[in-house]
């Protein structure tokens, strides 16, 4: 799977998703003051899921509508970097097929995917 990872989840989780063997770009080698919406809007011409602890994903996404090829909303709270990576690697290991074009929620052990 294509993703693009935001700054707020960290360069250790993309280094982890590469680990998984997906093709995981991160924001911040790019342009770490990139604005959410013009990350949406990369993300979806570059055809990558974005990955994510900024709530504001929500309302882009899956309220205001803007095209996207997937989000994943880690509700984490402030969290080490290794608390991100394992559950964003039992997330992509579990679920990762149902990812593709969906918007999930990661918070309190629970993914929900719409």
């Amino acid at each position: 799977m294509n993703v693009l990872v935001d700054v707020n989840a960290g360069p250790a989780v993309a280094a982890a998703l590469r680990g998984l063997g997906h093709d995981a770009a991160f924001v911040g080698d790019r342009d770490p003051t990139l604005p959410d919406d013009d990350i949406l809007a990369r993300a979806a011409a570059d055809g990558r899921l974005v990955v994510t602890l900024d709530k504001d994903f929500g309302e882009l996404a899956y309220r205001s509508g803007l095209p996207h090829v997937g989000v994943l909303l880690l509700r984490l709270g402030n969290v080490r970097a290794a608390e991100k990576v394992r559950a964003v690697t039992d997330i992509f290991t579990q679920y990762g097929d149902q990812l593709s074009g969906r918007f999930a929620v990661y918070q309190d052990g629970r993914l929900r995917i719409r």
